[in-house]
C-alpha cells in the first residue's frame, strides 16, 4: 500500500483541495503575516518617532515667540531634540 499522496485516510491526500491549492495559499498568507508581524514589532521598538519630535519642536518654537525662552536656549533645547 502506497502512503503519502494516494491515502487520503491518513492525510489530505491528492483529490483535496486544501493539499493542493488551499495549503499553497495558507502558507502564503501565515508567511506574510508573520512578516508584517516582525515589520511591526521592529518599527514600535526602534523609538524614533518623527511625529513626537516635530510636536516637541512646535510647542519650543511656540515658548521662543511667546518670549518665554531666550534664544541661547532655544537653540540649545532645539539642538537636543533634532539629534
Amino acid at each position: 500500500m502506497m502512503y503519502g499522496l494516494y491515502n487520503d485516510y491518513y492525510g489530505w491526500g491528492a483529490g483535496s483541495p486544501i493539499g493542493w491549492f488551499g495549503g499553497g495559499i495558507m502558507m502564503v498568507v501565515m508567511m506574510a503575516l508573520m512578516i508584517a508581524l516582525i515589520v511591526w514589532v521592529v518599527r514600535a521598538l526602534d523609538g524614533k518617532h518623527p511625529h513626537a519630535n516635530s510636536h516637541a519642536l512646535d510647542i519650543l518654537r511656540e515658548r521662543y515667540a511667546k518670549g518665554e525662552i531666550s534664544k541661547e536656549e532655544f537653540e540649545s533645547k532645539k539642538k537636543n531634540l533634532v539629534s
